[in-house]
């Protein structure tokens, strides 16, 4: 089972009046945070701070208080299943790829992929408004956390230390919630615990490199408090050390579009942090119908060795349709289309939604041999004609809401199935592709790239390569096979200067049936306009 004291707390997203509820679409940073009761009254003992630490951890979870059929959430203006943070992340970072199609008509849906969204997109405002309600969780939790007014609320001993714990944690969500800006949005308002909340001033535009060395220098600072990598559980789905340094390692990879200037060594010394740990393996062993591989992303996962930080779901307690419900019932068909059994899912029924395009079913050489390779194709045409036709697309097998065993998830339409926004083999794979860019330690990386590549040939050599093959466009490929629908792929892309160029394109890019390049300028998204009508501080990305 789940064993965490944030389920325990109030991860749990209905919870009780002790948590922060309201927000805007726009000036969230500008905002304090709203409680039913006085901040003395919320943090008046420990039980209190963790609620609130709670809720920073349920933000990228759940959508509101009140349960997922309430009629508005914590981000108004934007339908609230569709507001989960995994959600929106994911859809921003799959559905502008070649790895995601969606055929829903929703306003701003297909927008994604067509990479015409506007500044005034509810999908777009949706996002921005995810994140900085997320930041502003954690400002406000942090700014009651001080030692101070710790020691003027009488907190000590034990319950002292788990506080302090928590507050190097929520500095690192606030990190994470920071780094999607930095990536999606380059250039977002900025505000920390210590800023000035309400009043007439709203917050000042940071730059991205500006924030690339903030977040730098905040995931080191908190890296003594944190606690150290483990498979506890009564540690899971809490951000420890490991957490932090595949966070920086992800940022040093991406560090010469963040700011200009690479910096693949440092990648390479955080990979190799994580991976020198001891703490995390991969997942190697097959149960059932599962494959080693599989398991990552089923309702046991939480028992997983190599997800160093999940985004936890329940489905009892953790109801959103986003998240892993999202991920799990788009993907599926309904009960009229012969080619599907929602049950085989572990849900009551599809939605129809998500699905690929040929580039990523290509990327597999040998779908038989390739355990990572599972695709629909019953009923389903690999070309992608229609974006609008549920059956043109082949549809990927990732995410399910059944365990290893087979057994189903505990509500068929909430699922149980954690997100990994963090695990092994992907710092395996940024571990070769910097060791690759700059030339050095080949020999490890060529082991922790055939170390991922044995595990999906069924822990056999039959996938492994030879150093000669170990090359970047070799890993962005594999980077697809093994974490396709992870929400790493537009990233990737525009690393290698492949997401808007007209080198590489796949169908409906741009919105052309064939693909076509798209200004430079996409890749990043706009500054709302909401927000911008409202803060004279912040100027527009280029080209909106």
């Amino acid at each position: 089972m789940k064993n965490t004291i944030f389920r325990n707390a109030a991860v749990l997203g209905f919870t009780s009046s002790l948590l922060v509820v309201a927000s805007s679409c726009n000036k969230d940073l500008d905002r304090t945070p709203t409680y039913d009761l006085s901040t003395d009254a919320v943090f008046k003992d420990a039980a209190g701070y963790r609620a609130v630490a709670a809720k920073a951890y349920s933000g990228f979870a759940v959508t509101g208080p009140n349960g997922p059929d309430a009629s508005t959430g914590d981000i108004l203006g934007i339908d609230q299943g569709t507001s989960d943070y995994v959600r929106q992340l994911w859809s921003a970072q799959e559905l502008t790829t070649d790895e995601a199609v969606i055929q829903w008509g929703d306003p701003g849906v297909q927008d994604w992929h067509n990479m015409n969204w506007t500044s005034s997109g509810v999908l777009i405002q949706g996002l921005y408004s995810r994140i900085l309600y997320e930041i502003t969780l954690c400002n406000g939790f942090l700014a009651e956390a001080t030692d101070d007014k710790l020691a003027a609320r009488g907190i000590t001993g034990t319950d002292l230390t788990d506080i302090k714990a928590f507050r190097a944690e929520v500095r690192f969500l606030r990190a994470l919630a920071y780094y999607h800006a930095m990536d999606l949005y380059g250039n977002p308002p900025f505000a920390i615990e210590t800023d000035p909340i309400g009043g007439t001033t709203p917050p000042k535009q940071t730059t991205r490199a500006a924030l690339f060395t903030y977040l730098e220098s905040e995931l080191k600072a908190i890296d003594a408090d944190l606690l150290a990598p483990s498979q506890s559980a009564s540690q899971y789905g809490r951000a420890n050390k490991a957490a932090a340094w595949t966070l920086l390692a992800k940022m040093y990879l991406n560090a010469q579009v963040y700011t200009g200037t690479a910096r693949y060594a440092d990648c390479l010394t955080y990979a190799a942090k994580v991976i020198d740990t001891g703490g995390y393996s991969l997942q190697t062993a097959a149960t059932g119908k599962a494959t080693a591989y599989a398991r990552n992303f089923l309702t046991d996962n939480y028992a997983s060795p190599e997800i160093i930080f999940p985004i936890v779901f329940d489905g009892k307690k953790t109801q959103t349709y986003g998240g892993t419900t999202f991920l799990t019932h788009a993907a599926v068909s309904g009960t009229s289309d012969a080619n599907w059994n929602p049950a085989k899912y572990g849900i009551g029924g599809g939605w129809g939604g998500v699905r690929t395009t040929p580039k990523l079913y290509q990327q597999f050489a040998d779908t038989a041999s390739d355990t990572r390779g599972k695709f629909v194709t019953g009923g389903q045409t690999l070309d992608v004609v229609s974006q609008t036709n549920f059956n043109n697309g082949y549809v990927p097998i990732k995410f399910k809401n059944v365990s290893s065993a087979g057994a189903a998830g505990a509500d068929a339409t909430f699922v149980d199935t954690d997100y990994p926004m963090f695990r092994l083999a992907d710092v395996y794979l940024m571990y070769a592709e910097a060791a690759v860019r700059t030339g050095t330690n080949l020999p490890q990386a060529l082991a922790y790239v055939n170390l991922v590549r044995a595990r999906a040939y069924k822990n056999t050599t039959a996938g492994n390569i030879t150093a000669a093959a170990l090359t970047t466009d070799f890993l962005l490929n594999e980077r697809s096979r093994e974490l396709y629908w992870e929400g790493t792929r537009r990233t990737d892309l525009i690393r290698y200067g492949r997401f808007t160029s007209g080198s590489y394109l796949w169908p409906w890019k741009g919105g052309v049936a064939a693909g076509t390049s798209v200004p430079d300028t996409r890749s990043l998204f706009p500054i709302p306009s909401s927000d911008l009508s409202v803060n004279p501080n912040l100027v527009q990305n280029p080209g909106y």
